[in-house]
């Protein structure tokens, strides 16, 4: 059975930093890139960042890039997403996603994690 599991989320203030985490379980997850992706009230799901199944290319959306990092542990099937600088815009459900190696193979999403950034 495949597991996506987000943990980490919470309320913050404006400036904070929080560090969301996701296992995964049921599949190789060395084989698979993973992704960040968030959701506002009312807005379209966007990628927030991603890497590649060994870690050696991240890539990030612009309105994060340099304050938030992607990483992953391929030996624990555990990524990353360390969000600093918090802004209220970053308010969103945020999500775990696996993307498939090959188009006979599954991507996989994660049930998400609330952000909060409020004073």
């Amino acid at each position: 059975q495949v597991q996506l599991v987000e943990s980490g989320g919470g309320l913050v203030q404006p400036g904070g930093s929080l560090r969301l985490s996701c296992a995964a379980s049921g599949f190789t997850f060395s084989r698979y890139a993973m992704n960040w992706y968030r959701q506002a009230p009312g807005k379209e799901r966007e990628l927030v960042a991603g890497i590649t199944s060994v870690g050696g290319r991240t890539n990030y959306a612009d309105s994060v890039k340099g304050r938030f990092t992607i990483s992953r542990d391929n030996a624990k099937n555990l990524v990353y997403l360390q969000m600093n600088s918090l802004k209220p815009e970053d308010t969103a459900v945020y999500y775990c996603y696996a993307a498939r190696p090959s188009t006979w193979e599954r991507n996989y999403w994660g049930q998400g994690t609330q952000v909060t950034v409020s004073s």
